[in-house]
């Protein structure tokens, strides 16, 4: 459905630094630039962070998050640890497991130094 998304942010070095540790947990490589930004690619899609164009503060959605695939609840772990260890912050429950409508899921959620809200998602086989 996405071909790409893209994250504003601040301080592009210190998100660079962010995301490298994070995505790496999934298997994604480190950043790639391109003029003010880099791109982080993998078969399922690009995601990538950028100074905005306009010359204005880059700001979060509230009420936005942008889930990564997790092949197992230790690739969530790692993620969220991650994510922690490179200036991230903790936000709703702690990683686990949630029963909801769409079955069960493993969740791991943190907001980048930006405060965009991000989440690992696990789906185990039924």
């Amino acid at each position: 459905m996405f071909s790409h998304v893209m994250f504003g942010v601040n301080d592009l070095e210190v998100s660079k630094k962010f995301y490298d540790a994070l995505l790496g947990t999934l298997g994604i490589g480190p950043g790639v630039a391109n003029k003010s930004r880099y791109f982080y690619r993998s078969p399922a899609g690009t995601f990538g962070i950028t100074t905005p164009i306009n010359g204005q503060p880059a700001t979060h959605g509230n009420g936005s998050t942008l889930g990564f695939a997790a092949q197992s609840p230790e690739q969530c772990d790692a993620f969220h640890a991650a994510g922690i260890a490179n200036g991230g912050t903790t936000c709703e429950e702690p990683p686990g497991f949630r029963d909801g409508a769409v079955g069960k899921l493993y969740l791991a959620y943190l907001r980048d130094p930006d405060g965009n809200k991000i989440c690992a998602l696990h789906r185990p086989a039924k």
